[in-house]
């Protein structure tokens, strides 16, 4: 667990949405836990830290107000719960590149490869912001690796193809 979190509070004007609508796809491309309504937080590193000071100067740009906070919460399970949050939410993420991914292996081999560029590329967004890797990361390469031997017309490893033909949320080892 981290010992510092960088947080967010921020309030724009409801109207015009455009801002709105960047600020919040801006804060969902990096992964933030949604504290309460006009509050986020990420893990504090340099990297968070910059990424969230860039938000805070998009509300300010357009007419709202922002501030950044430090803070640690007040208990191990306010932290866990956090944590919890965001690891939700990649594994989610994980489970659509799986499913896609497993989908795409009865595709003839150039929408495979199609596919297959188009989930390697969402599969590194979602490593950016995983900051809690779930189990579900290793449901997706598995199944990543899979649609890579189907693409190369190669025969998949074992272990990838049990668990890239596994149900989502299960294992190979579960069934």
């Amino acid at each position: 667990m981290p010992s510092e979190w960088i947080l967010l509070s921020y309030r724009l004007p409801r109207e015009p949405s455009t801002p709105r609508i960047a600020l919040w796809r801006r804060l969902r491309r990096l992964g933030v836990a949604q504290v309460s309504d006009g509050l986020v937080a990420l893990p504090s590193d340099a990297r968070t830290r910059e990424q969230l000071e860039w938000a805070a100067d998009h509300v300010v740009d357009h007419g709202g107000e922002a501030s950044l906070w430090t803070a640690r919460p007040a208990t191990d399970g306010q932290e866990r719960a956090l944590a919890e949050q965001m690891s939700s939410q990649r594994a989610q993420e994980y489970r659509e590149v799986a499913g896609e991914a497993r989908t795409a292996l009865h595709d003839d081999p150039a929408d495979a490869r199609r596919a297959l560029l188009r989930l390697r590329r969402r599969h590194r967004e979602v490593a950016r912001r995983d900051f809690f890797p779930p189990a579900a990361r290793d449901e997706a390469a598995a199944s990543l690796r899979a649609l890579e031997a189907h693409v190369a017309g190669r025969p998949a490893t074992s272990g990838a193809t049990a668990t890239a033909l596994a149900r989502p949320g299960t294992t190979a080892a579960a069934r």
